[in-house]
């Protein structure tokens, strides 16, 4: 069996200068290589380092207008990384950080998150480093259309079905998927967060967030606890972040922070949901900062700077990824945290996520505990197949019985004499499912 540094000094050869790739690899070669150990079959097949190469790589050139007839170019990307167990799933990310090493982490992420799901998804992710942010609605729906027409090319409801994700929301969708049915001409559940009219699902917007509190809910109840009363520091304010603080209060919780790019809102006495109705106006309907919002409301705002040293009981990092550094988590260890659950992809840096693992608090790892977003994606590519809709609450249901199978997973593979070791279990309860499938086909 080769030692975690040589595996890892082999991938970041053939993977250079890409640190988001190395880090997600790292958190899963550390557990899964002495599983590996025990069960030949997988070492013999190389079944890891076939994991961590993608199947393709897709990278194209997006042209278009803006509105003074400017010609303009960006760069389009689509990772299929794994097709063992179904099609290709994974979101689209429109936003100027994305690079192949930020799209090949959340590929490879992808694979384990849509295994523990238990649904038949393979994984893949893409997007564009276009920013949606300032543009009109017309250069939008320009650029998407630019976007699919070379994309179409390699997606299909039986190959590779597209979701959202960071910039590209119910909105963008249409746009993708009105374009994909001009050029195929067929009506086909090729992408997933569509518009209720036209094939979408209930609470698929909701999904992630939920899905992390009802995680999380798990893990507590796991240990004889429970949200209740529990004091909670969300980061972020996209879809995830205001569904999980909404939730959050549904289950008798008291949420103090949100957060963006200025900085993070304070309120000690907590957000009600007239509040987050609020929120979500100025960050959806009026595309305006916090800073804006706790300007009008009285609300305290903390520029530059994130949620963690408020004292709280429970964080739910649900902005984007490396937004936990090592002195975040000593100061939540410090501050009395008692759970930190993951609703963004990879928030915690690897230093500040092993700090937390050593601690004696639960710790709900993304791959797992926002998996949420892509179960009710694979609930929507079930109902297109099937043309059928399921009531709003059919898919809540379904959402909390997937998070449950989630959680048992993990404690299957994780559980130890000092408790439940959530990213372990679930890196090895994700790996299993796919090697199992991959060992069945030979050496393809």
């Amino acid at each position: 069996m080769p030692a975690l540094g040589e595996f890892m000094a082999g991938l970041v050869k053939r993977n250079p200068n890409e640190p988001e790739f190395h880090q997600a690899v790292h958190e899963v070669a550390r557990d899964v290589l002495p599983y590996m150990a025990a069960h030949p079959e997988y070492l013999d097949a190389q079944i890891l380092e076939r994991m961590t190469e993608p199947d393709r790589i897709i990278v194209f050139r997006v042209v278009w207008e803006d509105d003074k007839r400017n010609v303009r170019v960006n760069r389009g990307y689509r990772i299929q990384f794994n097709q063992a167990i179904g099609p290709y799933k994974g979101g689209l990310r429109f936003d100027p950080s994305v690079n192949l090493s930020v799209l090949k982490f959340l590929g490879f992420e992808q694979t384990f998150k849509n295994s523990l799901t238990g649904l038949p998804m393979g994984s893949g992710k893409g997007g564009s480093n276009f920013n949606p942010k300032g543009k009109s609605e017309s250069e939008i729906m320009r650029f998407c259309q630019s976007y699919m027409t070379e994309l179409h090319r390699h997606i299909g409801q039986y190959t590779d079905v597209p979701a959202g994700d960071i910039g590209v929301g119910g909105r963008e969708i249409g746009y993708l998927f009105g374009q994909y049915k001009r050029i195929t001409n067929e009506f086909a559940g090729v992408l997933t967060g569509k518009g209720l009219d036209f094939g979408g699902s209930e609470i698929r917007t909701e999904a992630t967030g939920y899905g992390c509190v009802y995680f999380a809910q798990h893990m507590l109840a796991h240990v004889g606890d429970s949200l209740d009363g529990k004091r909670c520091l969300v980061s972020g304010s996209g879809n995830v972040a205001q569904y999980a603080a909404r939730k959050l209060v549904e289950l008798g919780a008291k949420v103090l922070t949100l957060s963006d790019r200025s900085g993070f809102i304070h309120d000690p006495e907590g957000l009600t949901s007239d509040k987050l109705d609020e929120i979500a106006d100025y960050k959806t309907r009026q595309r305006k900062s916090l800073s804006d919002y706790a300007q009008e409301s009285g609300c305290s705002f903390i520029p530059q700077h994130r949620p963690w040293a408020i004292e709280s009981d429970a964080a739910f990092p649900c902005a984007t990824q490396n937004e936990i550094y090592p002195e975040d988590a000593k100061t939540l260890l410090a501050n009395g945290c008692k759970i930190v659950c993951e609703g963004a992809n990879m928030p915690t840096v690897a230093e500040a996520a092993e700090i937390l693992e050593q601690s004696d608090i639960l710790y709900g790892p993304a791959k797992a505990a926002n998996a949420g977003g892509v179960a009710v994606s694979g609930l929507e590519m079930s109902q297109n197949s099937m043309r059928y809709s399921l009531s709003r609450k059919g898919i809540d249901d379904e959402l909390s019985k997937i998070m449950i199978g989630i959680h048992e997973r993990c404690v299957e593979y994780g559980a130890g004499s000092n408790g439940v070791d959530y990213v372990k279990g679930a890196n090895i309860a994700g790996f299993t499912k796919v090697a199992g499938a991959m060992l069945a086909y030979g050496v393809i």
